[in-house]
């Protein structure tokens, strides 16, 4: 029986160990026979000698992953679960990618690997498929990106969109002016916006025209250049809309299209054009498409659940 104890530099740093540390500690002492005291400024681990290490060296790499991004008990949870199932270096990787977008609001990191490897696909090609159930990080991080390449002035506006399929794209149909008809099927878009940036600079930038909201629809005919482009909610796309997007992109552009195939609005008798785009695109240079699954959630814990039941439904 061995018993390691780990020593905190201060009782803040205690404080938010042991806080993200609590909800794991059960399963913990129960997965790897040992007792994990948090007290004052140290923990202590007891028990025998691979498994004492082993947690004992999780929780050194946890406060060093404290000093590079945020903890929250979700990231300590995926590193957790990570390391239980052979995984090392988890927040090494996921603190490699850093998006900074805002000098007034916080840094965005990977909370997974499915993450850092999405991030890391946006960062490398022009037209990156961001594909997996809700509650991954899909739309929120290609926002994190778009918003960095603009403010690094890599690109000199943003353009959102999404089909809006739930009306039938029939907007002229709808009560009130242009953006009191599109602005229910562009919320999604504007939270993430409103995370990312202040309220004011948001208003500045959509009445210059630097950020624009837009349905599909209003695309058609147009060449985006100089933009990072969001294409979200990409599994109620058509075929037809699908191409007729992909060939808007234009010269110095980016392009993030995001989607879950297991919630396609369509009608019965048509075909996604994000489902069909991701089977006859993954071979070309320049684009990459990125599968994201429940593991990659970062939602409420029981939202992980919800998915994983109906997936084990769907298989049954």
């Amino acid at each position: 029986m061995n018993t390691l104890t780990i020593h905190f530099n201060n009782s803040s740093e205690a404080r938010e160990i042991g806080a993200a540390l609590e909800p794991l500690a059960d399963l913990i002492e129960k997965e790897h026979n040992l007792q994990l005291i948090l007290r004052d400024r140290d923990a202590t681990v007891q028990g025998p000698e691979e498994q004492a290490v082993r947690i004992a060296q999780f929780i050194e790499n946890l406060r060093e992953a404290r000093n590079r991004s945020p903890l929250d008990s979700h990231a300590v949870g995926y590193a957790y679960n990570a390391l239980t199932h052979g995984e090392e270096q988890i927040f090494e990787k996921l603190a490699s990618i850093r998006i900074d977008v805002s000098p007034r609001k916080p840094a965005v990191f990977p909370k997974t690997l499915g993450q850092q490897i999405y991030l890391s696909a946006m960062l490398k090609n022009t037209i990156t498929f961001g594909i997996g159930p809700a509650g991954t990080g899909k739309t929120y991080l290609a926002m994190a990106m778009a918003v960095a390449a603009l403010l690094r002035e890599d690109v000199s506006r943003i353009i959102l969109t999404r089909p809006a399929i739930e009306a039938g794209e029939n907007l002229g149909f709808l009560p009130g002016d242009f953006q009191q008809k599109v602005a229910p099927y562009l919320r999604p878009l504007y939270d993430a916006l409103h995370d990312m940036l202040p309220a004011e600079a948001i208003e500045t930038y959509i009445e210059r025209g630097i950020i624009e909201v837009a349905p599909l629809a209003y695309m058609r005919g147009r060449t985006l250049n100089h933009a990072f482009v969001i294409l979200d909610e990409a599994q109620n796309t058509t075929p037809q809309q699908m191409l007729m997007f992909l060939t808007r992109i234009g010269f110095d552009s980016r392009c993030a299209i995001t989607g879950d195939l297991t919630q396609i609005d369509l009608p019965s008798n048509k075909t996604s054009g994000l489902k069909e785009a991701r089977s006859i695109l993954g071979n070309i240079q320049d684009l990459e498409v990125c599968e994201l699954s429940e593991r990659d959630v970062v939602r409420h814990p029981l939202v992980q659940k919800v998915i994983e039941a109906y997936q084990k439904k769907r298989k049954a």
